[in-house]
């Protein structure tokens, strides 16, 4: 095999296993981290508390519509036990005649 030849396959291989490193390299550093991330995340202990967070709040969201049915329900049956009639007429906004 002539020497040039080979020089130059040994450089040709060289430039492109820099180039792979130089390229490849961050990309592989990104894809690492992700799988850590993933694999932190799957191990966790107690789950998700953001979940737990939900639930509290939705109970207390539960909770205060419960009282505003409550409260609702006794103001019907305050306004049931009168007579039925508006307790003022709606308003109409004065008409401009031109």
């Amino acid at each position: 095999m002539d020497e040039g030849l080979a020089i130059t396959i040994v450089a040709v291989v060289g430039i492109l296993t820099t180039g792979g490193v130089l390229v490849l390299r961050p990309i592989a550093k990104r894809l690492g981290s992700l799988f850590d991330a993933m694999t932190a995340q799957k191990l966790r202990p107690g789950g998700q508390p953001e979940l737990s967070q939900i639930r509290e709040l939705m109970q207390g969201i539960d909770g205060r519509l419960s009282l505003m049915e409550e409260r609702q329900g006794f103001a019907e049956a305050l306004l049931s036990n009168g007579e039925r009639r508006p307790i003022a007429p709606p308003v109409q906004p004065p008409r401009d005649v031109h």
